[in-house]
């Protein structure tokens, strides 16, 4: 008997196949419309991870999985929006804070669409953020390199480090306020669309109330550590996608590459979902980097695979052959951290 797939990956592909993979190259040429925004908050995808009495799903992490593939493969773009989402629903999930009944409803109900501005906590001992206790709030001082999504979220968690090295995460409206200036939006070799701008923060006051997480910092890093050293999901969609395109290539060549290449996909995307289920998160960590790698290269092969079949036209910018080809170069370096980027060298200059 055939199990139906679950409603979210029913929802994700239908997202995907009417409203994401049309526009992907428009989109990668002029940006994510707001239609595309409203598109995902209707589509229940956002309330995922959230407590089924806030009005999200609680979703096996397998369907989370399943539910980033689709929507990379149809466009990294929104996907990579909509990805930082995910983080600020789980933040509140766990928090026992006043902020949590705020806005854990709207946020899982796709009410609210929010950002994240935390990758610079992993600069530590440098500390980019820093926040200090102000009168029954906290000062943010400093700059955040990267914040995506500006423009099209409503909120954002912003984190910084205390003078008592805690990692602070406190939720503000993701717009120009004082202490608050975005730079312009960076261009990028890829996902541009996804409106990424640099955060200065000179002064910016927050109330208690906006607290969504303090922990000493130790204590945050421990667990965020190990996250990044799991193949991306999203890795996987863009593979898929780009073996698909050889796929319906007329040439016998083609199709014989993505036979070969659909069979490497499927081996390493296993072993990368057995790892990030393992129930203990800070083990296996060199198996977990070398599948990660191994993932990297599939994906390399395929889009790689995917512009020579195309030959010339692969290079007009309607093509979805480079435009893939540019996504996976951008999910080399998304989320990189340096024990991730040693792994990947290391690979890299490998003999074989």
């Amino acid at each position: 008997m055939t199990i139906p797939p679950h409603p979210l990956v029913t929802a994700a592909r239908g997202l995907a196949a009417e409203v994401l993979a049309p526009l992907a190259e428009r989109v990668d040429q002029e940006g994510i419309p707001a239609s595309s925004v409203e598109a995902v908050k209707r589509s229940g995808l956002l309330g995922a991870v959230a407590p089924v009495a806030y009005g999200g799903s609680a979703a096996p992490a397998a369907v989370v999985r399943e539910t980033a593939e689709i929507l990379a493969g149809a466009c990294c773009s929104t996907w990579f929006v909509q990805t930082q989402h995910h983080t600020p629903v789980t933040t509140l999930a766990k928090s026992d804070l006043p902020v949590r009944e705020r806005l854990l409803g709207p946020l899982a109900r796709g009410e609210l669409l929010s950002g994240v501005a935390y990758a610079q906590l992993r600069a530590y001992p440098r500390i980019p953020v820093r926040v200090t206790r102000e009168r029954g709030g906290w000062r943010f001082g400093g700059r955040v390199p990267w914040y995506t999504g500006w423009g099209l979220n409503d909120v954002m968690l912003l984190a910084g480090v205390t003078d008592a090295d805690e990692a602070l995460f406190a939720f503000t409206e993701a717009r120009e306020q004082p202490g608050l200036r975005p730079s312009p939006p960076m261009r990028l070799a890829a996902l541009t669309a996804s409106r990424t701008v640099s955060l200065e923060l000179d002064g910016l006051w927050l109330p208690d109330d906006a607290v969504a997480l303090r922990i000493p910092y130790e204590s945050w890093a421990v667990t965020d550590r190990p996250k990044n050293t799991n193949a991306s999901p999203a890795v996987f969609g863009v593979t898929a996608t780009a073996i698909g395109l050889l796929e319906d290539d007329p040439a016998d060549s083609a199709k014989e590459t993505a036979g070969a290449l659909r069979a490497r996909l499927d081996e390493v995307r296993r072993q990368a979902y057995e790892l990030a289920d393992h129930p203990v998160p800070t083990e296996r960590i060199d198996e977990r980097l070398a599948c990660k790698t191994r993932a990297y290269d599939v994906m390399r092969a395929a889009t790689t695979a995917a512009v020579v079949a195309g030959g010339g036209r692969a290079m007009d910018l309607r093509s979805p052959a480079q435009r893939l080809a540019r996504e996976g170069m951008f999910l080399l370096v998304q989320g990189q951290t340096a024990q991730v980027r040693a792994a990947h060298l290391g690979s890299l200059g490998s003999p074989g």
